[in-house]
C-alpha cells in the first residue's frame, strides 16, 4: 500500500494534508463588474474581478471603493464583494484610476 495516506495518529490526533497553494488565474486587463444574489438571501453584490494586484492592494482599493460607494464589502480569493448593486460608481472610481471596466453578466 505505497498510495496510503496517514489520517489519525492516537499520539497526535487527526493529521492534516497540506493542500498545495493555487495562484490567482492571471485576468487580460480587463476588470469586470458583476451583479449576483445567488447564496445572499436576495441580497445583491457587486463582483469585482481581473486585477492582477498583490493582496494587500487589493484590500487598500477595496477600502477606497467602500468609502467611496458608502457600504460594506470584503475581499475573497482575490475577488472584492461590494454591498449593494453600486455598479456605475464603482466603474466611474475604477475607470478614474486608469483600468478598463467593462460590465459583466445580466
Amino acid at each position: 500500500m505505497s498510495d496510503s495516506n496517514l489520517v489519525y495518529s492516537t499520539e497526535t490526533g487527526r493529521i492534516k494534508q497540506a493542500t498545495p497553494k493555487t495562484e490567482r488565474p492571471k485576468g487580460d486587463g480587463v476588470v469586470r463588474i458583476q451583479r449576483q444574489t445567488k447564496g445572499r438571501k436576495g441580497k445583491g453584490v457587486c463582483l469585482i474581478t481581473g486585477l492582477d494586484v498583490a493582496d494587500a492592494e487589493l484590500k487598500l482599493l477595496a477600502a477606497e471603493l467602500k468609502k467611496v460607494c458608502g457600504c460594506g464589502g470584503a475581499v475573497k480569493e482575490g475577488v472584492i464583494e461590494i454591498q449593494g448593486d453600486k455598479r456605475d460608481q464603482i466603474k466611474a472610481h475604477l475607470e478614474k484610476k486608469g483600468h478598463t471596466v467593462k460590465f459583466a453578466g445580466g
